[in-house]
């Protein structure tokens, strides 16, 4: 039967990588917060499971006086609009975008950049035409006539439905190549709002690309997973909880703390599904690929599935290192898996999930493939 595999992962990340207590400390300034505030806030970051985030921004990590992009006022004001916020997802996502591409093709030079055949790009903080998509194919090289398609705006589950269409493609054409470019430029959407659901969010989001390149045959000489199978799930009582909306100054996320509760409640009846006509079940697991959407979801899912932190150190290395991406993190936690597979694991499933609005839960299960 005609299937695909995800065959190689890059990854990207801003140069401006910074510490998150120095974040802390930006984001008490920016919000005016007095001592008990502060103490509070550094609480929250130091609990994140974060160690660094990356940002196409500097101002982050410096003080009223040296930002660039934020005025320079101890307010911030006036604050920067959506235009604005645009005007540097613009210029700064392409080539971020691309140096996630080059780093996946670099590892299939087998591929040629001309025999792409379909272009998936996904993004939800930041939109333009003509787009992302187009300047991709010019700075790449690749064929005018690539098949172009855009993911736009679901959030942090997106990068499974750039892989179903990705699947799709190749089982209606087994010598399909599909390259999917994730790119997400969270901190352009800093919120000085004191509401929990903002404090909690600018807490998490980082700046990053990823890129994925899916075939419809394994290459030889290095680990791929098949896309073995694919479920989705909705807990419509957290529509309130996560969500994603364009305000007059930049995308506003709510996240609320009952999250992990919802995820928690809806994961074992998502797993269900995924596996209920597969021959394979939970206790067959070793590998995991979770987006680390915080560190509470990650220990939710641990506690109602049974699994360990070690079962989860994937997810929790990309998390401690760049936060949370939105649709590019969960190709970050499988390229970290991907690098650690050996030959003789061949045929070994991998279970993966995401979470975005709606409340939205996407699985997907992968068989590690070598040839």
């Amino acid at each position: 039967m005609t299937t695909s595999y995800l065959s190689a992962i890059g990854t990207a990340t801003p140069t401006h990588r910074l510490p998150q207590p120095q974040i802390a400390e930006f984001m008490a300034r920016a919000h005016g917060m007095d001592e008990a505030g502060t103490r509070k806030l550094r609480a929250i970051y130091r609990m994140s499971g974060i160690g660094y985030r990356h940002s196409v921004l500097p101002d982050y990590g410096r003080t009223p006086g040296a930002y660039t992009f934020f005025p320079n006022t101890p307010d911030l004001e006036p604050f920067p609009t959506v235009g604005a916020r645009m005007r540097v997802y613009r210029r700064e996502a392409l080539p971020l975008a691309a140096e996630a591409a080059l780093d996946c093709l670099r590892q299939a030079p087998e591929i040629a950049v001309q025999s792409i055949t379909h272009l998936i790009s996904v993004s939800c903080t930041g939109m333009y035409a003509p787009g992302l998509d187009i300047e991709l194919v010019q700075h790449l090289g690749l064929r005018p006539d690539v098949q172009r398609t855009c993911v736009n705006f679901m959030g942090c589950y997106a990068a499974f439905n750039a892989l179903k269409l990705a699947d799709a493609f190749c089982r209606a054409d087994p010598r399909a190549r599909v390259l999917i470019v994730c790119t997400e430029l969270c901190t352009l959407h800093f919120q000085k709002r004191n509401e929990e659901d903002h404090l909690v969010a600018n807490a998490l989001f980082g700046d990053g690309a990823s890129a994925a390149l899916v075939l419809g045959q394994p290459a030889v000489g290095r680990p791929n997973l098949e896309l073995a199978a694919f479920h989705c799930g909705l807990e419509p009582d957290g529509q309130a909880d996560m969500a994603w909306h364009v305000n007059d100054f930049g995308f506003e996320m709510t996240l609320s703390s009952y999250v992990p509760r919802l995820v928690k409640q809806g994961i074992r009846k998502l797993t269900d599904g995924l596996l209920q006509h597969l021959p394979v079940r939970l206790p067959d697991v070793r590998h995991f690929a979770i987006h680390p959407g915080g560190r509470r979801i990650l220990e939710a899912i641990e506690q109602e599935l049974g699994l360990s932190p070690a079962d989860n150190r994937h997810a929790y290395r990309v998390l401690h290192e760049v936060g949370n991406l939105s649709s590019a993190t969960v190709l970050f936690v499988l390229r970290e898996l991907q690098r650690h597979l050996q030959p003789e694991e061949s045929g070994a499933p991998v279970l993966s999930f995401a979470f975005g609005p709606g409340l939205t839960l996407e699985a997907m299960l992968l068989r590690v493939v070598y040839k």
